[in-house]
This record gives C-alpha cells, sequence and structure tokens, in this order.
C-alpha cells in the first residue's frame, strides 16, 4: 500500500473543475497545459500521482506532486505555467500599455508618413516619440499586439491602390494610374 501524501489534492470547485475539463479536452491549447489539466483531473477522480502521471504523459510521479503544490498556492494560474526561461522579460506592462496607446492612435499622415500602422512604421513612431521606447523592435510590438487580440492579416490593403499625391511647384497633384487593378493581380 502507498504511503498517503503530504499534500492531497484540495477538493475543485466547480468554475476549476469545468475549467480543467475544457482544457483537457483542448485541441488548440499548449500541449504542457494540457497535461496539466489530465493530470489535475486523474487525482480529483482518486488516481494514485503515478497514474495521474502517465495519464499526462510524464514519466515521475514527483512532477504531479509538485502540480498539487503549485495548485494549492496560485490556484488554477498553476495550470498555465510560468516564464520559461530565456531572457527576462524586457517590457513591462507600463511599456505595453504605452504601445497600445500609440497603436489605437490614428496616424497623421505628415509627421508618421502613413495612413495606416504597419509593424515598422509603429515602431518608428514609437522610437521617435519623447515618452517613447528608443529599443522597441517589431517582434515585441507584435507580441503585445497578439496577447491583447491584435493580428496583421496578410491581405490587408495598407492605402487605395492606383493613387499617389505628388508634390509639385503649383501644389499637390493627385494621379491615377487607370491599370492599376489589371496590375495588382487577382
Amino acid at each position: 500500500m502507498a504511503r498517503p501524501h503530504k499534500q492531497p489534492l484540495r477538493a475543485l470547485t466547480d468554475t476549476e473543475h469545468q475549467q480543467l475539463q475544457a482544457l483537457a479536452r483542448s485541441r488548440s491549447a499548449p500541449a504542457d497545459r494540457i497535461a496539466r489539466a489530465k493530470a489535475l483531473l486523474a487525482v480529483d477522480r482518486g488516481a494514485t500521482f503515478g497514474q495521474a502521471a502517465t495519464e499526462a504523459g510524464w514519466n515521475r510521479y514527483q512532477s504531479v506532486s509538485d502540480l498539487i503544490l503549485r495548485f494549492h498556492g496560485e490556484g488554477i494560474d498553476a495550470v498555465y505555467g510560468h516564464h520559461g526561461g530565456g531572457p527576462a522579460l524586457e517590457y513591462a506592462p507600463e511599456e505595453q500599455a504605452r504601445i497600445l496607446k500609440e497603436f489605437q492612435r490614428t496616424p497623421d499622415r505628415e509627421p508618421d508618413q502613413t495612413a495606416t500602422w504597419s509593424l515598422s512604421t509603429l515602431q518608428r513612431a514609437l522610437r521617435g516619440a519623447k515618452d517613447g521606447l528608443p529599443h522597441v523592435s517589431t517582434y515585441v510590438i507584435l507580441q503585445v499586439l497578439h496577447q491583447t487580440g491584435y493580428s496583421w492579416q496578410k491581405d490587408r490593403t495598407w492605402c487605395f491602390t492606383g493613387t499617389v499625391a505628388r508634390k509639385r511647384k503649383d501644389g499637390v497633384l493627385t494621379l491615377t494610374d487607370p491599370d492599376a487593378l489589371e496590375k495588382r493581380g487577382p
């Protein structure tokens, strides 16, 4: 007979149980989160730590024990894990909020030299601002936007095709290419 565990799993609340079941059934969530959810649900059903580890695809029951300790301290957030190494996260929530504030601002055509934001024009605006971020990369901007639910589409039309404004001595002249749609393709 196995020894009783020092920290058995506490009773799950209904919302925790529902969240863990949804995560364990998910086909799009990261695999490590799915494995943690399966391990916790197995222990909740009455499986031993070894059986729960096997069900989660782990080799050691100690992994389940460690997960349960984290679960007691953090709750459902323990399933989502932590920063897994590599360089420390450079941009704090204040800097991320600054990136979002700049992104939500409608660009001015003259100073920003664009009508809509791209990653590089947003980077240029953030680097050039007085309260901006002088070393921000397009990768960081993209990650911040993805975390908040934005996505960049490949088929995005940045400006109206075939029309251009040219500066002349007499003023600004708008030229239109009659074959622009044919040149653009399907």
